[in-house]
């Protein structure tokens, strides 16, 4: 009967080690970059133009390679898309080091068997990285969508008092905070090196995936391609992506007590049952021998499980 619940605990027990590690060696670099632009921080210091783009590249080009494979490329794409610092090696380290830990955990806790507890542990271990790698990625990208209505409208008033798209992008990259001023301080640098600027964008966007980033690289693109008035195209699709976000941002407020109602309803029956071990271990020692205690043991999480699922579908409104 506490398998499930020792499990459970494990797991969130394993995720706030991890996040606590991760926020102890790059905390203070990742709030210290949150505030500032990480490309003119380091331009500031002495670092070459070239060589600073060269890192950020390798940077931001880390975890391409590894998207392909058939196992880890969930976990490799978040990966990009929040910018980890650490190689696709050592994320598959991190998972092998929690399953074995949890493995550990397990044979000493629980009488399972061994085939149990070895994919139980690879599961958590696997879990635990993809769901924090989730979880930065989703923060990363949340922020650049809240810069971005921002960035084109400084790139409008660039473009129309004169100054060429290429030099509005580097206008962009000098004022914006991160994530933003170093992701188009890597196009204004492309660009001056002879990367073609639509190209540039691009590449951010399918790096970045976000679905605005993608309109603003094809108004660019038909623009070069087609010719046209630039300021007032974006000027456009920055009135567009404002609205969207005003909109987004009333659903998560019209949506927000049924997600906190929600979760409390799936989460209240296994703070009960935690409650109910604790005060009183021997309660369920009267039915645990009940040929149906275990079955339906497993359909009452079987059941949560589906609760979680359908209220999360049913409050988590797409806004396209």
């Amino acid at each position: 009967m506490l398998g499930p619940i020792l499990y459970a605990m494990i797991f969130i027990g394993v995720l706030m080690i991890v996040e606590g590690i991760y926020l102890l060696f790059f905390g203070k670099t990742h709030a210290k970059d949150s505030k500032v632009n990480r490309r003119l921080n380091m331009l500031e210091q002495g670092g070459d133009r070239e060589e600073v783009l060269q890192q950020l590249r390798k940077e931001r080009e880390r975890h391409e390679g590894a998207r392909t494979l058939p196992f880890f490329s969930a976990v490799f794409e978040k990966a990009a898309q929040a910018n980890i610092t650490a190689s696709p090696t050592k994320l598959v380290m991190w998972m092998g080091i929690l399953a074995v830990g949890a493995f550990v955990i397990f044979s000493i806790g629980t009488a399972s068997s061994i085939l149990v507890r070895a994919i139980v542990a690879l599961v958590l271990g696997y879990a635990v990285v993809f769901i924090w790698v989730r979880n930065k990625a989703k923060r990363r990208l949340a922020t650049f969508e809240e810069q971005l209505p921002d960035a084109v409208d400084l790139v409008v008033r660039s473009l129309r008092i004169g100054h060429p798209f290429s030099s509005a992008v580097n206008i962009v990259a000098q004022e914006m905070q991160d994530p933003l001023g170093t992701e188009f301080g890597i196009i204004a640098d492309e660009s001056a090196y002879g990367m073609p600027i639509v190209e540039s964008l691009e590449r951010l966007a399918n790096r970045v995936d976000v679905g605005d980033l993608r309109f603003l690289a094809v108004a660019v693109g038909i623009q070069a391609q087609s010719g046209g008035n630039l300021a007032e195209i974006l000027d456009g699709l920055s009135q567009v992506i404002r609205a969207r976000f005003k909109l987004f941002r009333k659903v998560v407020a019209i949506t927000a007590e049924a997600k906190w109602s929600g979760w409390f309803l799936s989460i209240f029956p296994i703070i009960a049952l935690l409650l109910v071990q604790i005060i009183q271990p021997d309660y369920y020692d009267r039915v645990a021998d009940h040929p149906l205690f275990v079955p339906g043991t497993i359909a009452v999480f079987g059941l949560l499980i589906v609760n979680i699922l359908f209220m999360r579908m049913m409050v988590n409104i797409k806004v396209r």
